[in-house]
């Protein structure tokens, strides 16, 4: 006898639909499974019917997973394998069609949780289905998703039980605006930074428009405290955004017990990172870091100290906002809609530009040390901020400063009015303005335009350091409440361009800068 389940694949954060067919048939006992990967599944299928209290005829089993060319990694066909060989085996009904099952079988019968069961059950819906049956450890993620009933079962004969129709569980919910209401992390404040005026003026500029920042000073300056506080300057994550990160976390098993990830991912990670960790991929694929922080932000720490392929191949994702990982079993579609954060030194020993402590380093060592970053990676980061060393006097007033809530609604105010400017499109920040859309919403006056055109000529500035140096000038203008961008935010967005500068001239990066309006170059 022929019996089918329906069950589904992951490839990259999408799924896709799959059919389980099996046949038992006279002949020598054994087990032959076509289509997947795993073929440790079939020790795991038979434990597991036995330990459930079911005995297979003495026959040849053969099981496919439709269509076979497709690649199928992981476990979760586990539980519809042995749904499709108890059907053909006589020992249950058919199962439901208009049902899809997932789940990794113990050999005792119990089921086990798996990666991206969010994904999954999107498909579910998508592919017109009443219901997914999915292991309860999956049950609160899977039931994010709307407009599906989520039946979590523990073991197989509880799941056999559904198929049979001796029993039928309660559809799993999830209060959603419940979890969006639950107080968010407020470790890191923006008040906890004593001075650094200017940096914390370009960190608002980032996060108003989306921007990539890059912080250069020296050790103790206070690089690492201010990237950690981009993500409390940023709006919160709307639903749709929520349920695109909750995917890729759902995807690399990194869910846990949190149904839905209502807070912006803040990743950073080591500089011996690989290019697979980074990017994602490997032999059984993955996401990398840039895909974990999905509308969240990248903190990449002692920039030149990664692998030189690694921090190149930044490159297309920060363009294109997803990456694509070719292998030889097809091609892999990642998110990577990421605000990047880097923090150096200006110098290896670090001590370029500190007002006290002498610079041991070479010029031919420093020139080296900024090599590591490429002109066209550095083109792609927006702000180049100096962070100086803070004096004690500055580290003690007991000064209190702007607080991350009272900055976020200067952020949300400008966001407002970018929302309005690119309303219809999918472009959510001044930072994913494409060329024509910049032309149209920068239209600069004659003393801005010539302002710029001396610097670019001055400093032989690229046409992407234009482009950037543009929509810097059109996110100071939406902050300020300026209907175009002015002189003096172009001039702004200049001084934000620290390393173009000083690569032209062949000097240090300066120390000193106004903390914001009309400043030349």
């Amino acid at each position: 006898m022929l019996a089918r389940t329906k069950s589904s694949a992951l490839l990259g954060v999408h799924a896709l639909p799959i059919e389980v067919e099996a046949e038992l048939r006279l002949g020598l006992p054994y087990f032959d499974l076509l289509g997947l990967s795993d073929q440790h599944a079939r020790a795991r299928v038979q434990a597991a019917i036995k330990n459930s209290g079911f005995e297979l005829p003495q026959k040849k089993i053969t099981v496919n997973l439709a269509p076979a060319g497709l690649r199928k990694d992981g476990a979760s066909f586990d539980l519809p394998i042995a749904l499709a060989i108890l059907s053909a085996a006589n020992l249950l009904p058919p199962a439901p069609e208009d049902v899809l099952f997932v789940g990794e079988l113990g050999l005792d019968g119990r089921l086990r949780s798996i990666r991206g069961a969010l994904p999954l059950a999107v498909s579910a819906r998508d592919a017109g289905l009443r219901a997914i049956v999915v292991p309860r450890a999956n049950a609160a993620e899977a039931a994010v998703v709307s407009d599906i009933e989520v039946l979590a079962v523990e073991t197989l004969a509880e799941a056999a039980a559904f198929v049979s129709g001796e029993a039928s569980p309660e559809p799993v919910r999830v209060a959603v605006d419940a979890l969006f209401a639950q107080p968010h992390d407020s470790a890191h404040d923006l008040s906890d930074v004593q001075g650094q005026v200017h940096a914390k003026r370009a960190l608002e500029i980032a996060a108003a428009g989306g921007h990539n920042i890059l912080f250069i000073g020296p050790p103790g300056s206070g690089k690492t405290m201010l990237a950690r506080r981009l993500s409390t300057l940023l709006p919160r994550l709307s639903f749709d955004e929520a349920l695109e990160t909750s995917t890729v976390y759902s995807v690399a098993g990194l869910l846990g017990e949190r149904p839905l990830i209502t807070e912006r991912p803040f990743r950073a990670p080591h500089h011996t990172i690989s290019d697979a960790g980074m990017i994602g991929g490997g032999s059984h694929p993955r996401p990398g870091e840039i895909s974990l922080a999905h509308n969240g932000v990248l903190f990449l720490d002692e920039l030149p100290e990664f692998k030189k392929h690694v921090i190149e191949a930044l490159r297309q994702p920060l363009e294109d906002r997803h990456i694509h990982i070719a292998r030889a079993s097809g091609m892999l579609a990642y998110p990577a809609g990421f605000m990047l954060v880097a923090a150096m030194n200006p110098c290896p020993c670090g001590y370029a530009t500190h007002p006290r402590r002498a610079c041991v380093c070479g010029p031919g060592e420093t020139q080296r040390y900024r090599a590591r970053i490429s002109g066209p990676l550095l083109d792609r980061i927006d702000l180049h901020v100096d962070v100086p060393a803070v004096p004690f006097e500055e580290l003690s007033r007991s000064r209190t400063s702007e607080t991350s809530a009272t900055v976020r609604e200067r952020v949300l105010r400008a966001r407002e009015v970018q929302s309005e400017r690119f309303a219809g499109l999918r472009i959510h920040c001044n930072a994913q303005m494409g060329t024509k859309l910049m032309r149209r919403h920068c239209v600069l006056s004659p003393p801005a335009e010539d302002l710029l055109r001396q610097v670019i000529d001055r400093f032989a500035m690229s046409a992407r350091a234009l482009d950037r140096i543009l929509r810097v000038a059109r996110t100071i203008s939406d902050l300020d409440g300026e209907p175009q961008p002015s002189a003096g935010a172009v001039a702004e967005a200049i001084q934000y361009r620290a390393l173009d500068r000083a690569t032209s001239a062949g000097a240090r990066p300066p120390t000193q800068h106004l903390t914001g309006g009309a400043q030349t170059p």
